[in-house]
This record gives C-alpha cells, sequence and structure tokens, in this order.
C-alpha cells in the first residue's frame, strides 16, 4: 500500500491487508534471517511490522493465527542441522519517540509498585545491526553456537563461529554452564575491504554490513567463514548454572573479564531522562562508530526485577529498543475532515498534498482531536511551541513508528495571509446532534447514538467482529450494505436475527438480488441462526459500550455468573450508593468510569430497549468460571488489601487470577478469603465482622505452594 489510512479501512479492507502484510513480512522474515538475503529494507520491515500492529490495534478480532506481531525471526535454513535453544532468544519492543521511553518507565514502575520519584537504573547500549549468535559454554569449553532462528530453534553454526577471533574458546572462572549472547556484525571499512575482495574476484557482493555478516557466519564451508572479518559484541545470556551478577551492567562487565567485547557506549542510567541524554550522545556518535546501529536498547538493571517483570509472548517486559528516527517531510494542509467513530469521537484527519515519507506517499495523517490542532495539550500546556494547525500551512509530517502520518510542527514563516482559526465543530457532520466534550475527556463526542448513521454502522460493524458475534458472511462491507437497503435494512443488532424472517415476506428476496443467490443466502441465515445460542461475555463485547472491551466483559460475565442476574444488578446500580453499585465497582478491574458508562447504556430507553430487542432474540449462555485442578483457591473470591511486601498487587492479582480465583476489590458476604498486609484497615475489619477467613502475605504464599 502505498498509503494507508488506517481510520478509514472497512473490516474486509484491514483483514485483505493483514493477510497481505502476513505473506510480504514471512517472505521478508525468511529472505532475512535464513536466506541473507533481504528483499526490503529495515525501515521498510519496521514500517510493515508497524503497519500490521495498527491495524490489529484497530481490529482486534481480525489478528491472525500466523500474525508477525507474534513471530521472532524464521525457520532455520536446509544444510544446518537445529538447536533447541534451553533459553528462548526473543525479540524486543520498538520505541520510537520520548513518550514511549516515558510510557516504558511508568509501565515497569507500576507493574513493581515504584512510585515515579523511586530511583530505577537501567543499562543503555547500540543496538548493533548484525545478526543474533548465542555461544553455549560448559565446564568453560565453547561447545555449540547457534543462531536465534525462529527463538525456539537455531541453526548449528559452532564450527564457524571458532573461527570468529572474537568469540573464546575457553573461559576461565566462568560458570558451569554459560550460555553468552550477542551480535555478528562486520565493521564499516572491513566490509569495503571484503567488498572490494569480492568485486576483483568476480563474485557477487553484499548490500550492507549486516547482510555480509551473516551470509559470512552461515557459510556451509567453514573456510569462507574464516577469510571473512567478522566480531562480536556480547550483551546478554541464556542459561546459566550460577547467576554472573545481581545487576545487568556487572554482568555485562564480568563477561568483559572472561574475554568477551563488549560494547564500551553501554552506560548505567538513572530514569528516562538520562536513558534519553545517553540515546542523543550515541545518536550524535552514529555516523562515526565504524559499524552500523539502528537505535539503542535499554534494560533493568537490577536482574531481580528482570525476574520479577518476566515475558510477554515474543519480548521481554524489561528491555526495549529505542529505534532512531523517522524521515521527516515538508507539505501543504488542504484541508481538515472529521470523521466520527464507533463511540461517537469526532476525530480530525489532515488531508494533505501527497508527499514521500520514508519511502510511502503520505496523502492523511491523524490531528488527534481539537487541543492538538491549537497547539496544546489535554492540560493545556503548550505543544510545537503553542503554534496552532490551520488550513493552508506548511506542515512538517513524520511516520510514527514507520507507520501512522502525523502532523509534527509548523512553518509559520510560510502562512498564508489571511488564513483563520481551525474552528472545531460543535455539531456532529454526519446526524447534526449535539458534539459536546464532558470534563476529562481529550476529544469532543457525538450525543446522537443510534440516530447517527456513522456510529450506528460502526457499533453495527464492532457487532459482527471476530470477537463478538463472528457471524460468518456478514462483515463490514455487508453491514454497509444492509444498512442502507430499503427494503431490508439493518440499523440495530436485532434486526439481524429478524433478517430471514422479514426477507420471506418481501417482494425483493435476498436471493435474487446481484452478488447472492439461494445457496449464500441460506448460507447466511444458517450462520446468523448457529449465533443466537452464545456466550454471555460475547454479549456484552458485541454491544459497543464505551471503555467496555473484551477482557472487562468477558470479567464481568464471570462475575455476574448469567444474563439475567446482571440485566437486574445493573438496573439497580443506578443508585451510586446502595449495594449493586458497590458490588459493580468493587469488581477488580473495574472503575467508576467503566461503572457509570455500563450503568448509562442500560439506562437510556431507547438503548435499553435496542438491548432487549436483541436480548428476546438470543439464547445466552452462562458464564463459564475458571476451573483450575488441585488449586486451593479455584473458584474463591479474593481480595488484596494492605502492603503487600513479596509482590506488587498486580502480581498478586495475577498469581490468584491463574489459579482460578475470582479478584474482588471490596470486602462483602461473598469473599471467600483476604490478603491482608500491613496497613489492612477497614476491609480487615469488615472481613473480621463477617467472619471471612484472613490470611497475612506469607500465609497466601504458602497456600498457593508459593511460600
Amino acid at each position: 500500500m502505498a498509503q494507508t489510512d488506517i481510520d478509514a479501512l472497512t473490516e474486509t479492507e484491514a483483514a485483505a491487508e493483514l493477510e497481505r502484510l502476513s505473506h510480504v513480512l514471512g517472505q521478508a522474515n525468511a529472505a532475512y534471517h535464513t536466506s541473507d538475503m533481504p528483499e526490503i529494507s529495515d525501515a521498510e520491515y519496521d514500517r510493515l511490522k508497524q503497519l500490521n500492529a495498527a491495524i490489529e490495534a484497530r481490529f482486534p478480532a481480525l489478528k491472525r493465527g500466523d500474525s508477525p506481531s507474534d513471530q521472532v525471526g524464521a525457520a532455520v535454513a536446509e544444510g544446518f542441522s537445529k538447536i533447541t535453544h534451553a533459553v528462548r532468544m526473543l525479540s524486543l519492543s520498538n520505541a520510537f519517540d520520548s513518550e514511549d521511553v516515558q510510557e516504558f518507565d511508568t509501565s515497569i514502575r507500576k507493574y513493581l509498585g515504584l512510585g515515579a520519584e523511586a530511583s530505577l537504573a537501567y543499562t543503555a547500549e547500540p543496538k548493533i545491526d548484525g545478526l543474533s549468535l548465542s555461544l553455549r559454554y560448559e565446564q568453560g569449553k565453547l561447545v555449540q553456537a547457534a543462531t536465534r532462528g525462529d527463538g525456539e530453534v537455531g541453526e548449528n553454526v559452532t564450527v564457524n563461529a571458532r573461527t570468529i577471533a572474537d568469540i573464546p574458546q575457553k573461559l576461565t572462572d566462568a560458570p558451569d554452564v554459560l550460555e553468552v549472547r550477542g551480535e555478528v556484525y562486520m565493521s564499516h571499512a572491513d566490509f569495503a575491504a571484503l567488498n572490494a575482495r569480492q568485486a576483483e574476484a568476480g563474485d557477487k557482493t553484499f548490500a550492507n554490513p549486516r547482510n555480509a555478516a551473516a551470509g559470512s557466519l552461515r557459510q556451509l564451508d567453514a573456510t569462507i567463514t574464516q577469510a571473512r572479518p567478522l566480531r562480536f559484541f556480547a550483551y546478554a545470556w541464556g542459561e546459566l548454572s550460577k547467576p554472573l551478577a545481581e545487576t545487568q551492567s556487572e554482568a555485562i562487565r564480568r563477561l568483559e573479564t572472561l574475554g568477551f567485547q563488549t560494547n564500551p557506549l553501554t552506560a548505567c542510567c538513572d530514569g528516562p531522562a538520562e536513558l534519553l541524554s545517553h540515546y542523543a550522545v550515541i545518536e550524535r556518535q552514529r555516523a562515526t562508530l565504524g559499524y552500523d546501529i539502528d537505535g539503542v536498547v535499554y534494560k533493568v538493571d537490577d536482574l531481580s526485577l528482570q525476574g520479577r517483570l518476566g515475558f510477554r509472548s515474543t519480548t521481554p517486559r524489561w528491555a526495549l529498543a529505542h529505534k532512531f528516527p523517522a524521515e521527516l517531510a515538508w507539505t501543504t494542509l488542504e484541508a481538515i475532515d472529521i470523521q466520527v467513530g464507533r463511540t461517537g469521537a469526532l476525530s480530525p484527519v489532515a488531508r494533505l498534498q501527497p508527499v514521500t515519507v520514508g519511502g510511502v506517499v503520505v496523502s492523511n495523517a491523524t490531528l488527534h482531536n481539537e487541543d492538538y490542532i491549537a497547539g496544546r495539550d489535554a492540560n493545556g500546556a503548550p505543544i510545537r511551541d503553542g503554534k496552532d494547525i490551520r488550513v493552508g500551512d506548511w506542515v512538517q509530517v513524520y511516520r510514527a513508528g514507520d507507520v501512522i502520518p502525523k502532523v509534527a510542527d509548523v512553518d509559520l514563516s510560510k502562512r498564508p495571509e489571511g488564513s483563520e482559526d481551525y474552528v472545531f465543530p460543535t455539531a456532529c457532520p454526519e446526524c447534526g446532534s449535539n458534539a459536546v466534550r464532558e470534563e476529562g475527556d481529550a476529544v469532543r463526542r457525538c450525543t446522537g447514538g443510534l440516530i447517527c448513521p456513522a456510529q450506528a454502522v460502526e457499533k453495527l460493524k464492532h457487532f459482527v467482529s471476530r470477537k463478538a458475534f463472528d457471524i460468518e458472511g456478514l462483515g463490514a462491507k455487508q453491514v454497509e450494505m444492509f444498512y442502507d437497503d430499503p427494503d431490508l435494512p439493518i440499523r440495530e443488532p436485532a434486526d439481524i436475527f429478524t433478517l430471514e424472517a422479514r426477507d420471506g415476506g418481501n417482494l425483493n428476496r435476498l436471493k435474487n438480488r446481484h452478488g447472492w443467490g439461494d445457496q449464500s443466502a441460506r448460507n447466511l441465515f444458517g450462520a446468523i441462526h448457529e449465533k443466537r445460542r452464545i456466550g454471555f461475555g460475547r454479549v456484552l463485547f458485541a454491544l459497543g459500550i464505551r471503555h467496555v472491551g473484551e477482557a472487562a466483559a468477558n470479567l464481568i460475565a464471570r462475575h455476574y455468573g448469567d444474563w439475567d442476574r446482571f440485566e437486574v444488578a445493573i438496573g439497580a446500580a443506578t443508585d451510586t450508593d446502595g449495594p449493586d453499585w458497590e458490588e459493580l465497582i468493587g469488581i477488580d478491574g473495574v472503575g467508576a468510569v467503566m461503572a457509570q458508562s455500563l450503568v448509562n447504556a442500560f439506562a437510556q430507553p431507547a438503548e435499553r430497549a435496542s438491548i432487549d430487542r436483541l436480548v428476546a432474540e438470543l439464547d445466552i449462555q452462562p458464564a463459564e468460571r475458571p476451573r483450575i485442578e488441585g488449586s486451593p483457591v479455584a473458584g474463591k473470591t479474593v481480595v488484596f488489601t494492605g502492603t503487600l511486601e513479596k509482590m506488587t498487587r498486580a502480581e498478586a492479582k495475577a498469581r490468584a487470577e491463574a489459579l482460578g480465583a475470582k479478584v474482588s476489590g471490596s470486602v462483602s458476604a461473598k469473599t471467600d478469603l483476604l490478603v491482608a498486609g500491613p496497613g489492612a484497615g477497614s476491609k480487615a475489619k469488615k472481613a473480621a465482622d463477617l467472619g471471612i477467613e484472613t490470611l497475612d502475605e506469607d500465609g497466601w504464599l504458602a497456600l498457593i505452594g508459593a511460600g
């Protein structure tokens, strides 16, 4: 795609684009990791992968089983034996600006229960653009070397690795088992000399040092590898029989004393400000380093904290790769359009004179909200030095994460005479209803609800999405068609389930229409009928209530168990001083904002009537609660209170839920167990009054077998 306006994609278009990206990125992975013959540039690869992630974020129900987001590297090439890594070799999450780095630090502090003022050390080191390699030493001897491969299984390149001068063959005073990880690379000078020799001999030349290094290491003839000027930086480890040190920085120094080359630009930094400062230092030296880097890697320094933070599916929580910035370009802003989303949000989009940014033609860019256009943030503080954005302006455009185009700056010296401030609309451009901005909300929203066609169509698209009702044959394209159909309209979810009956009494039968036939019409009606019997959580998520995502919908469903009890409780929760409201906000993970949004949806007559019409067509199945065999807390309601000293509240909650418990934020007669740390206060007193079993943190850990 020359340019992708993600906000404008239909579900069908998004699915097609995700299929294309899966194919393109799969081929790129194989070409890069397996064949050492990249078909696209690193920047283009990053752009496509970020594009894939951005589309998945907007259409989470469309995420594919072979999503590039879940892949690390590629399968090993034929000709090499395979080595299964004792500890997986993962990739890193990426950051593209200082805000991403701040968010990384904030998320770690939140997970660990550290305040903003607490000292938190990180290491920062250049991100080498080479080939990842794992070296396994046993009793001080190098016994095997493996490429990353797909993260689980790599290629056995032991013989070749032995030819690299930077890789020690024997270690003194090392752990009995030591798996050293690092990057094989080639310096600029050595690369130039190699290509000169290749050209003189009539052999193929390499596109860049990374390709040269990867191709040289992965030769079936080790004598060729030996003749190539390969180097190795050590920066991490896998399996260990004994810890190297207590911190990342000390462990790197230990690797250096063992004889490995480590990067001299690696530094220890306290907090994000120092990380960004060192990033700037490395970026200024980038052109003079003599080898390729494409960013800076940050890691939590304390190894015990790394252990607590753990891993996501393909990346560690405690590390981040801060990539160097994307290309910038200047162009004219020709218009500002307003798009209306499923929740009524009015989103401004810049229509630009097309310009190439990072090899991609950009004609649209997000403008976020009215504050961003006015040159201020949500708190009123100036951004872009307070410069507003107007139609006709000469604007600087960049591609955040090399994917989503954004406006970075305005050149006031080129602002046309007579230009006027952009006035953000206070009426919905789709239905004319008032567009209001509630206190604390960054966006203005249409109040039209179901009468707003933009909201109605988007809500219906959400309703039929994969993680909601997922009705085969009824996707975004069909929703748009039926919404505007004068004879067989679908204007609300219940209309889907009356479609077959209405079609039977229609002169213009669906089977006789262009693009349809008897079989396709029967298939659609059959698919709709199959979804009449559906789970509680899916129904709640499908309603598209603001703030209620898939995880929250399932959480609420598990708490209430069945739809009838939920409806009664939500109806009674309009009394925000009553027990039903307290029960709702007492669900761990449901805050007052989400609860109020849920209550409001069921309290509005028109929306409630629409929900009731839908429910009358369905057989809603009760939510299944986790059943963990042998768990001492499976099915029990647990409340944590006070200060936990050996784990954060987030860790405790995750552990309890993994064991099949339901975690609540408040004590009630339905509570089975209270875990109370110091400063437990009123919850401990209430639990005592109700006769609820109470444990301290050590007792809890002993109960679940973690003491």
